[in-house]
């Protein structure tokens, strides 16, 4: 039951709002999905639509939030085989997320106009505090494709990690199918 709700949260936010699908790699010609898929093109980030939320954001600090992103392929079929690389960054900082502890990454071929799901989760930190990292931007980028896209953060400064200092408190989890 919990699989199905954000399943279906992510289908009805990829289908009722649509990404920016424009290119802004500035790699030139090659950003598409190209070549042929049976040679196991990488997934680009400019050639997904991308939906960042609607989230379930973490009210006050201590809270954790989740933040679902749904990638819809809209070039020829490619390959997502890793996780997907999560920068939060601060006015004069940023932190790298890492995949949740235990999570094993699952290789998916998108066709196109199919999608893929995944959601970062986080704690909330204090406003001002030394170990919370006051995120304004967030960058996601595709695993093997080194090219990255930034979107707007508004979900609150992030907590760092007691047991590493510098590192938010957050994780990703591995992309998953949406759809049958």
């Amino acid at each position: 039951m919990r699989a199905a709700p954000l399943a279906v949260t992510a289908l009805a936010a990829a289908l009722l709002l649509t990404g920016c699908s424009s290119d802004s790699s500035g790699s030139g010609g090659g950003d598409s999905a190209a070549a042929s898929p049976s040679n196991g093109t990488t997934c680009r980030i400019g050639a997904m639509d991308v939906e960042v939320g609607p989230a379930n954001v973490a009210p006050a600090a201590g809270d954790t939030g989740n933040i679902p992103v749904t990638l819809t392929n809209q070039s020829a079929e490619c390959t997502l085989d890793g996780f997907p690389g999560i920068d939060l960054n601060a006015t004069d900082s940023s932190a790298s997320v890492s995949p949740a502890q235990g999570t094993k990454s699952t290789k998916l071929t998108l066709a196109k106009g199919t999608a893929a799901t995944f959601t970062l989760t986080y704690t909330r930190g204090e406003a001002g505090a030394k170990a919370s990292l006051d995120v304004k931007t967030l960058n996601i980028a595709l695993p093997g494709a080194g090219t990255a896209k930034s979107y707007k953060w508004s979900y609150g400064p992030v907590q760092g990690r007691s047991d590493n200092a510098g590192d938010p408190n957050a994780s990703v989890s591995a992309f998953s199918q949406v759809g049958d």
